[in-house]
């Protein structure tokens, strides 16, 4: 299992996703940073765990991360993802993010 998700689904829960997102990645700055980020409060209602893959990767690869995550999840936002008739869970939003950050993050 990926520490993101590790983080994500310990008990007790002390990360939501996009602080589970940050804090596998090793970047406990932006983790405590992204303590408002989850639960579909994220900017623009994004999935947290997107939001905080965007926020550990460059600029010009977010394009395609979005992409590639919305190809997988069936959204972008937190609310579209939690409301399809198959919803993609919470943990594996969290896994498709930690697998983005390793994928490009420089």
């Amino acid at each position: 299992m990926c520490k993101a998700v590790e983080l994500f689904t310990a008990v007790p829960k002390l990360h939501n996703c996009a602080q589970a997102v940050a804090a596998g990645a090793g970047d406990e700055a932006l983790a405590e940073s992204m303590k408002v980020c989850g639960g579909g409060k994220a900017p623009l209602g994004r999935c947290g765990a997107l939001h905080a893959a965007l926020e550990l990767t460059p600029a010009e690869c977010h394009a395609q991360m979005i992409s590639e995550f919305v190809a997988l999840a069936g959204a972008e936002t937190c609310r579209e993802i939690k409301s399809a008739t198959l919803p993609y869970p919470c943990a594996e939003c969290v896994r498709l993010g930690a697998l983005l950050v390793e994928k490009y993050r420089r």
